[in-house]
């Protein structure tokens, strides 16, 4: 997951460089005939760099493979084995995406703490609560929890984010996680009460489509259809009820009635 977010998070920041017009070539005009650069104003919320963190030289090399066939105009990604408290050292915002069960051993690695302080963490763990997570760093340390959805890989995924904490720098932490999570998918923040039915309807619930939609499929094969083409009729049936449920704004109740009266 930590892969897919990283993938998507790239992939807008390259969709909004114009191949012709590097980011530092802005022009003003004057008179006719005459133009001046432009130094662009810097946005604190759009990242200029990336790390990576891995425990093994093998996992280093495949993800050195993947960022590297990303390509595009947009920040390379420096890739660290065995190195997490150099990474945060120089980083602002942490994103946790290890096993829940391996969150202890790595918050608790010597000198992480401090080099967490005062700094934006953002923990994708399921099952593993704030009170948790804030109970293994410094109390200066802003937490926050996100649930994303296997459909991030493919960037269409649903992110749920617990309320922000208050501090001086709450507007900016907000607008660092919508860039971070909308270049992924849809993102909405809620309470972390809510955080277990999110995990089932959101999280688990690309599981029960499958499995619905694999019934539709099926279902065309039985009544003649080729695999592939049923298959395919199925799924971007389903897309579509998705998006104009999505886009209208209304209960699907009200989709389904003008399809059947249709």
């Amino acid at each position: 997951m930590g892969i897919a977010v990283l993938s998507g998070v790239i992939a807008s920041l390259d969709s909004k460089v114009d191949p012709q017009y590097p980011p530092a070539a802005k022009w003003e005009s004057h008179t006719p005939g005459t133009v001046t650069p432009v130094i662009p104003q810097t946005d604190e919320s759009q990242p200029s760099r990336f790390i990576a963190c891995v425990s093994r030289e093998e996992s280093a090399k495949r993800l050195r493979g993947i960022f590297f066939n990303l390509g595009g105009l947009g920040p390379s990604v420096d890739v660290l084995v065995a190195e997490n408290v150099k990474a945060v050292q120089q980083s602002d915002v942490i994103l946790l995406c290890c096993k829940p069960q391996l969150a202890q051993t790595i918050l608790s690695e010597p000198g992480l703490k401090e080099a967490l302080d005062g700094k934006l963490l953002i923990s994708i763990l399921a099952g593993v609560t704030i009170i948790q997570l804030t109970a293994m760093v410094n109390p200066g340390t802003k937490v926050i929890r996100a649930m994303p959805n296997t459909p991030c890989k493919i960037r269409e995924g649903m992110t749920v984010v617990s309320t922000i904490p208050q501090s001086p720098s709450m507007d900016l932490d907000c607008k660092i996680i919508l860039n971070i999570f909308s270049s992924i998918g849809r993102c909405r923040f809620l309470d972390e009460k809510h955080f277990d039915a999110c995990t089932a309807l959101s999280g688990s619930g690309p599981a029960f489509a499958c499995i619905f939609l694999e019934a539709m499929a099926d279902g065309g094969v039985m009544m003649g259809l080729p695999r592939a083409e049923a298959l395919e009729l199925a799924a971007q049936t389903l897309q579509g009820a998705a998006r104009m449920t999505l886009q209208a704004g209304t209960h699907p109740a009200q989709l389904k009635d003008a399809v059947t009266s249709e």
